[in-house]
């Protein structure tokens, strides 16, 4: 086997496909509403030439879809960050939960063990 792309489980492959399709229809989403928001521009400034609302038009789109991919790029690094700081309070959780049913359990065997000391000390 090669180990390109297409040695993927086709479940990963099916889920990398949904993946990108969701961010093309969410992308083609933002470009919609970018010029339907610069025609809505235009629309309420009448002086201006079919060229200059073009041109507006293409301008206020690429403005907006650039403020987007900053947002998105700023949210995308701050989940991350977050993220990482779940992961490491859950692990620091997890191992103080540990210790604790650890010396519960050691508690639990040590009187245990004290406890068939005293009877068997008792039956004899």
């Amino acid at each position: 086997m090669t180990g390109g792309p297409d040695d993927r489980a086709p479940s990963d492959q099916g889920r990398a496909l949904a993946a990108e399709v969701e961010g093309y229809l969410l992308a083609r989403a933002e470009y919609d509403t970018a010029h339907r928001e610069a025609e809505a521009l235009c629309a309420r400034l009448p002086w201006l030439t079919t060229e200059q609302a073009e041109d507006l038009t293409r301008h206020y789109i690429r403005q907006r879809l650039d403020v987007t991919r900053q947002i998105l790029t700023t949210i995308t690094r701050r989940a991350g960050e977050l993220r990482e700081e779940y992961e490491a309070r859950y692990a620091t959780l997890r191992r103080a939960l540990l210790k604790t049913h650890a010396a519960f359990a050691c508690a639990l065997l040590a009187g245990a063990g004290g406890l068939s000391a005293a009877l068997c000390t008792l039956a004899r």
